[in-house]
């Protein structure tokens, strides 16, 4: 699940977010599990908050990094198999075939993947709460 997984901009990686100190977070990295403060001058984004931009509305991150692991099949992405932008955004389209076009940059779709690798990595394989899923596939049925 990704409550406490965050990014700070201008940081590579995905963090951890352990205890809140005086004016900073105190925040471990997912990839070597180093630990270290993020001041309050950083900008810090909690996945969960995040959402991608598509044709029907904004859809949240977990439900993206849900629809990559199945297109996945919970396999790492392989960001150097792609040949060229054209071919991360046909990718891209299997993950969310109504993204927007305009406002959703190869860049985003980039850092997604990576992201995707880093949490698969550290072993966080469920994104969506399973309450939350199983009552949205019971409002599914009821209509």
């Amino acid at each position: 699940m990704l409550k406490g997984i965050i990014a700070i901009t201008g940081k590579p990686g995905l963090y951890k977010l352990l205890s809140r100190g005086r004016n900073s977070l105190i925040v471990e990295a997912l990839a070597t599990g180093k630990r270290m403060p993020s001041h309050a001058h950083e900008k810090v984004v909690s996945l969960p908050d995040v959402t991608m931009y598509a044709e029907r509305g904004d859809v949240p991150l977990p439900e993206v990094l849900e629809s990559l692991k199945t297109v996945a099949e919970g396999q790492p992405v392989d960001l150097k198999g792609f040949a060229d932008d054209s071919a991360v955004r046909d990718f891209f389209g299997k993950v969310l075939p109504d993204y927007d076009r305009d406002r959703v940059y190869t860049t985003d779709m980039r850092k997604l993947f990576n992201w995707y690798n880093q949490l698969i990595a550290a072993g966080i394989v469920e994104f969506v709460e399973k309450e939350k899923a199983e009552d949205e596939n019971k409002d599914d049925v009821k209509e």
